[in-house]
């Protein structure tokens, strides 16, 4: 299994530090809003990983954090005229809402920065005690030139990170480059006492604290977006490795942007689409399918366009699920043949590929890929047996699983109204009244059924809206 590690900037073979083990802590939303399509992508990534891993036979502990308290969430509750801790609940209901429509797994630990301040201040003290911090007017500043690996993960020269920093230059700072890990309360703003007077955690600090809290001073997976890489991450690194005097993260991984044309999504910019909205259009399922449908590190557009080719590309294999579930209860006789035991046999090979695609840096793509083949086999299969279809439906939703695909099952009864309009077409299919047959079956498609006619007599797709 390898992954590609952005610390060494190649694929490296995957080994947890324990075994049977894997920790994994993701950058979580800032909960202020709704988020968007752009913000989407790293939680369906990592939550894949998550699932690759299970699917592997090993236990995962994944950490996702929230960022409840910001320049960005204090505004809002300023504007709302609401606590932090209201808007915080408000946007965390909202986000799990989202988030368990686009197949989102809840992590084991959800923590936030709010409910972690003791554990901050400690890792704080910790750095102003070696000497790697130092307190300015009720400020703490993490003295970045006293780290040697600043700008490992970046891989940034030290003079271009210190170019970007005299853009904002602060007089309180020893050092264009060193950053804030503790502000001073400001009027209007949640503090908590500390040993430089009253105040609240600066963003980096927060996911180095709840990292170490619920996953140990080093962890074999540190993930997110791709914009994270700096200086967010590289100043975790610096906090966590100089307070725990050991390597914080084995790996890093990060996925890459959204694009709509051609500029990163972000809400800076103005650019973006809510969940939310995308989903009420196309469907969470079809978002979820479109964010894997693409290399995790590989930059992808968002278009109307892509999204109805994505949920194309979804219908193809749910047609390969349907039919093999309408074939099993149609099936003549209950006990595989001996034919079909030996056919059986012979779909282990999408498994050990679908495991090569995602052993090979979590390739999704190219797993979906897999899937498409595994399902135009399924479609030309003669399916006698019950039994047959019933292991082959497991095998191909052993794989479907781990993308966390294909959960919007069809209904166990087809309704009232729409079995009327089924039972007309084919009574004007006797009757050889064709055009009355296309119009009814017209007006199933608009209600969202499909017919397919079969030997067995029709069969009735409807679609979840």
């Amino acid at each position: 299994m390898k992954r590609y590690n952005t610390l060494t900037r190649k694929k490296e073979e995957f080994y947890e530090i324990k075994p049977g083990t894997v920790t994994i802590y993701a950058c979580g939303p800032t909960v202020y809003d709704y988020f968007h399509i752009g913000n989407a992508r790293p939680f369906i990534t990592f939550d894949v990983l998550r699932r690759y891993f299970e699917f592997c036979g090993k236990k995962v502990r994944f950490v996702q954090n929230f960022t409840a308290i910001d320049d960005k969430v204090i505004k809002r509750a300023n504007e709302d005229n609401i606590t932090v801790k209201e808007l915080g609940d408000r946007f965390i209901d909202e986000y799990f809402t989202d988030a368990g429509g686009l197949g989102v797994t809840k992590a084991t630990v959800h923590p936030r920065a709010t409910e972690c301040v003791d554990d901050i201040i400690k890792l704080v003290q910790t750095l102003v005690d070696k000497g790697m911090a130092y307190e300015a007017d009720g400020d703490v500043f993490y003295r970045t030139t006293k780290f040697d690996g600043y700008g490992k993960l970046s891989h940034y020269p030290i003079e271009q990170l210190e170019s970007g920093a005299r853009i904002e230059i602060n007089d309180k700072k020893e050092d264009p480059l060193d950053f804030v890990i503790w502000k001073a309360a400001k009027p209007g703003e949640p503090s908590w006492d500390s040993p430089w007077g009253r105040g609240r955690p600066g963003w980096h600090i927060e996911c180095s604290a709840m990292a170490n809290k619920y996953l140990g001073k080093t962890i074999d997976i540190h993930c997110g977006g791709v914009d994270l890489i700096f200086p967010h991450h590289e100043n975790e690194i610096a906090q966590s490795e100089a307070a725990n005097g050991c390597e914080f993260a084995h790996y890093w991984l990060h996925n890459g942007h959204i694009n709509v044309d051609s500029k990163k999504m972000s809400k800076s910019l103005g650019n973006f689409f809510t969940v939310r909205e995308a989903a009420k259009a196309y469907g969470y399922e079809t978002i979820r399918f479109f964010m894997l449908s693409s290399h995790y590190r590989s930059p992808i557009n968002y278009s109307a366009d892509v999204l109805a080719s994505a949920k194309a590309g979804l219908e193809r294999l749910y047609t390969a699920k349907n039919n093999l579930e309408f074939e099993i209860k149609n099936a003549s006789v209950q006990k595989m043949t001996e034919s079909e035991t030996k056919r059986l046999g012979e779909y282990d090979i999408f498994e050990a590929k679908f495991r090569e695609k995602m052993d090979d840096d979590l390739n999704t793509a190219d797993a979906i890929s897999v899937l498409f083949d595994f399902a135009r086999k399924i479609n030309t299969e003669a399916i006698t047996s019950s039994e047959f279809g019933t292991k082959l439906l497991d095998k191909f939703m052993r794989l479907c699983d781990v993308l966390n695909i294909l959960k919007n099952d069809m209904p166990a009864e087809v309704p009232k109204d729409v079995q009327e309009l089924v039972d007309r077409r084919s009574q004007a299919r006797k009757d050889r009244d064709y055009a009355e047959a296309d119009r009814i079956r017209q007006q199933l498609a608009e209600m969202g059924v499909i017919l397919e006619d079969t030997k067995d007599g029709v069969k009735v797709l409807i679609k979840k809206q």
